[in-house]
């Protein structure tokens, strides 16, 4: 999983993320968005694009939002 977004993003939603994603990975969930880390190819568009930021290399996730890497697997478990 290349990237995660965070809790920042909740009722934002800002799409600024979406916008310059060259391969259209990012989708919108009930409260935030999230990055298909099959999708991804890491380009880091989306990191600097975010006003809010809210995401974060994987390996990178502040302590207080870990959940949000479980959160964003089990987005796309069943898609």
């Amino acid at each position: 999983m290349p990237f995660i977004i965070a809790e920042p993003c909740i009722g934002v939603k800002d799409k600024s993320c979406v916008e310059v994603c060259p391969v259209n990975c990012i989708y919108e969930g009930d409260d935030q968005f999230y990055i298909h880390p099959d999708e991804c190819i890491d380009c880091q568009a989306c990191e600097a694009a975010c006003p809010v930021q809210a995401i974060f290399p994987d390996n990178g996730v502040p302590e207080k939002w870990q959940p949000f890497i479980d959160k964003n697997r089990t987005h796309f478990e069943n898609k």
